[in-house]
Parts: structure tokens; C-alpha cells; sequence
């Protein structure tokens, strides 16, 4: 949610960046916005006005009274009464004008970084850099579900049965690789400072609200019937969550966090769910960063996000590439964001193996996270997120990066001993 001081000093700076992100129906509510702002401040200050006045009027009535001018006493009565009357309905409509402004902002996107790229959709993203030599080898790489099937690895027949399609079983070394890669993934990031948590999986709806746009929601989150939870997304609402209401010390910043959960998501839209393969599916597990800094920090603290994935997926040998979202691909709330994407050697192309994000004030604005600046004045702060790793998508990965020609997979050296000492399974 935009600043509404923006849309009283720069509303066309507001319509432009609608424009570039290619939502122009959204532009007569920039307008609406700022009609209802003024408006909105013209009854604000009648108010206070008419409150003020009644205040002042009702302590002259004891002293008229007590000098014996009751009929002057009577008057002033009667315009208190009226002033009474008058202050509940322009009470109503500063109420009113209020969440009609505030519904308006939050579905108008946040304002983009200069650097992103001007695109309608995610196929006119640009590739930033490569890490990595990707490899085809002269054998056969098999479908991801091939492999794990042949390793006693997956049943995604059972799931059907049990849960429908989106979901699966893994089991044997398959089970015991994908728990190694989050526990691989947990240490390193430990290991970077990052502080570990196990957040709630699940949150109100005023933490959904906060973190993410309405759209979004629609598309992502599971609603808990008959009360106000949402399963998870990603740990991500949580984490952010966990700042809700909260006045952080300038000197505690950043906060750098780190936090495991499964994930839970509808995957509404184009892409549907998978019949056959756990790529995008309604359920998963996963390693994610959060930090919380300053807003001249947080554009030095999203190269450091993004490099850290990058980092871990290259200790695994697995090949990645950076890609810069452009502007159409960014959810309303991003400022800026990458996916980084894994080598895949039987497709022959990158893939999406996670997501890094900087939303600037977006989210503190609406979950109200402010930071307490040694002079005493407060600002709100800048939260960003990415993505250390989401097995089993990264199974996928792995396994045909570490397929060798014998059917087996090779176990680097980093997850061995995840994995009881095994430098392979087959």
C-alpha cells in the first residue's frame, strides 16, 4: 500500500507506474483516491471542529447557569444538542471515505525499481547471469517420477486415492534425500547468520491481507471453514506476520531469518496441477529467508538473497541462472524480484527453483511494522523474502543432475552426512 502523501504530490508518478505494469483499468482509482482524500480531510477537520466547539460550548453552560442566565444557558443547550446531532453522520462518512480510500490503495500496485525491465508477462523476462556449466550427458536423463519410481521413491497413485491429484508419497531414500536437502538447507543458512525458526502454518486474514494482494489470496490460499485461518503459502506470511503491530530499535536491524515449512497452495490458474509429477502440486516443503531492515539497506540485502540461493544450489553441482521479473510478472506488492532456476539436463533448459523479492515498505505499511530511529522518530521498514530451497521441485532437479549412466544418483559430499555417510543411492 502506497503512501497517501504520494497520491497528494504525485499522482501522475502513481498512473505511470500502473501503466508499466499493465493494469490500466486501474487508473481511475488514483483519482478516486485523491477526490475521496480531500474530502476525506475537509470532514476530518469538521469534525474535530464540531467536537472542539461542543466542548467548549458545554462548559459555558454551568457558568450561565450559576450567573442565573438560564435563557442564554437554554440556547447554548440547544446548539450543543445540534452539534450533537450533526457530528454522528459526518463521524459515519470520515469513517466511510476512510475504508473506501483504503480499499482503493490496496489493489493499486506498489511503485517498481527503475532497473526492472517494462514486460506485459513472465515471457519477456531477461536472464541475468548463469552460474554454472549445464551438462547433457550421453545417456538418457528419464522423467523425474521415472527415477523415483525405479528408486522404490514415490507413489502417486496412493495419493490420489487418499488426497487427489497434487499430492504424493515418498518414501525410502527418495523420503530420506528430500528431508536432507531442508536440513542441508537449514544449516547453511544458519551458518550465513540467519536466526532458524518453525513458524505457525497457519494465519488470520489480516495477516493474508498484509502480506500479499487480494488476487493472490484468491488464487493461492486454502481457507480454514468456519473460522479466520488460512493455511501457509509459504512460511514467508508467517514470519512477516510475526512483526504485526511492532515498533523495532533502529540498532536491533536487520533481522535475518530463516524458516522451514510446508506450504499449502490452490495453484489456481494457467498452469493447473500436475497428473503426473510433484513440479507444481498443492503441497510442499520448504527453506525460507526473511529480513527486515532499513529502507536504505534493502536493496544491498536483495543481491545477498538471491546470491545466497544461488551459493547453496552451486555446493550441490546443480547449474542455476538468475532472471529478472519484469514489470507485468510482478505481484502489486514487489518492488523488484528474480527467480532463480535450476539446470534441467532431460529438458534442456532452466526451470523456476525459487523466487527472491524485495517489497520495500509495501507490507510494513499494512501490518503497521515501523523501526525507531535513534532521534526517536519512526518509519516504517523494508521486508524482503527468497526462496533457499522447495524439495520436492528441487528433487527434480537433483536427481537428474546427479543421475549417473548406471541408473544410480550421486550424493555430494554436503548432503552425506544428511544421508547417513551414503555417497549414492540406487
Amino acid at each position: 500500500m502506497l503512501d497517501i502523501k504520494l497520491f497528494r504530490t504525485e499522482p501522475e508518478l502513481i498512473k505511470e507506474n500502473i501503466k508499466k505494469k499493465f493494469q490500466d483499468d486501474k487508473l481511475p482509482l488514483v483519482d478516486e483516491v485523491v477526490e475521496m482524500d480531500k474530502e476525506y480531510r475537509a470532514t476530518k477537520t469538521k469534525c474535530d471542529e464540531y467536537r472542539a466547539k461542543r466542548n467548549t460550548l458545554s462548559k459555558q453552560i454551568g457558568g450561565l447557569m450559576a450567573k442565573g442566565e438560564k435563557e442564554e444557558a437554554e440556547k447554548v443547550k440547544a446548539e450543543v444538542k445540534q452539534l450533537g446531532e450533526e457530528l454522528p453522520k459526518l463521524e459515519a462518512r470520515e469513517a466511510e471515505l476512510e475504508e473506501e480510500i483504503k480499499k482503493r490503495m490496496m489493489v493499486i500496485p506498489n511503485i517498481i525499481d527503475p532497473s526492472v525491465p517494462i514486460g506485459k508477462d513472465d515471457s519477456e523476462n531477461v536472464e541475468i547471469e548463469r552460474f554454472g556449466e549445464p551438462v547433457v550427458p550421453d545417456y538418457e536423463v528419464p522423467y523425474h517420477v521415472d527415477i523415483m519410481e525405479r528408486l522404490n521413491g514415490i507413489d502417486l497413485d496412493a495419493a490420489r486415492k487418499t488426497s487427489g491429484n497434487g499430492f504424493y508419497y515418498l518414501s525410502g531414500d527418495i523420503a530420506r534425500l528430500h528431508s536432507a536437502i531442508l536440513s542441508y538447507a537449514r544449516d547453511f543458512m544458519i551458518d550465513r547468520g540467519f536466526t532458524y525458526y518453525v513458524p505457525p502454518f497457519m494465519i488470520r486474514s489480516n495477516v493474508v491481507n498484509g502480506v500479499m494482494s487480494f488476487a493472490e489470496m484468491e488464487n493461492m490460499m486454502y481457507k480454514i471453514e468456519g473460522e479466520d485461518l488460512y493455511l501457509i503459502g509459504t512460511s514467508e506470511h508467517s514470519m512477516i506476520g510475526k512483526f504485526i503491530d511492532t515498533i523495532t530499535p533502529e540498532r536491533e536491524l536487520p533481522k535475518t531469518l530463516t524458516s522451514y515449512s510446508p506450504c499449502f497452495r490452490k495453484e489456481v490458474g494457467a498452469h493447473g496441477i500436475e497428473e503426473r509429477g510433484v513440479y507444481r502440486i498443492h503441497q510442499f516443503e520448504k527453506q525460507e529467508m526473511i529480513v527486515v531492515c532499513k529502507p536504505e539497506d534493502s536493496k544491498a540485502w536483495y543481491d545477498k538473497l538471491w546470491q545466497n540461493s544461488v551459493d547453496f544450489f552451486r555446493t550441490l553441482d546443480i547449474p542455476v541462472r538468475t532472471l529478472e521479473c519484469c514489470s507485468g510478472d510482478l505481484a502489486d506488492l514487489k518492488v523488484k524480484s528474480c527467480d532463480v532456476e535450476a539446470w534441467s539436463p532431460r529438458q534442456q533448459k532452466y526451470f523456476e527453483v525459487g523466487s527472491c523479492s524485495n517489497l520495500g515498505d509495501a507490507q510494513a505499511r499494512r501490518l503497521g511494522i515501523r523501526i525507531k530511529a535513534e532521534d526517536g522518530s519512526k518509519y516504517y521498514a523494508h521486508t524482503l523474502n527468497n526462496t533457499v530451497v522447495a524439495p520436492p521441485r528441487m528433487l527434480i532437479a537433483f536427481l537428474e543432475n546427479n543421475l549417473k549412466a548406471d541408473g544410480t544418483i550421486a550424493i555430494p559430499e554436503p548432503l552425506r552426512m544428511y544421508m547417513g555417510g551414503k555417497d549414492h543411492i540406487g
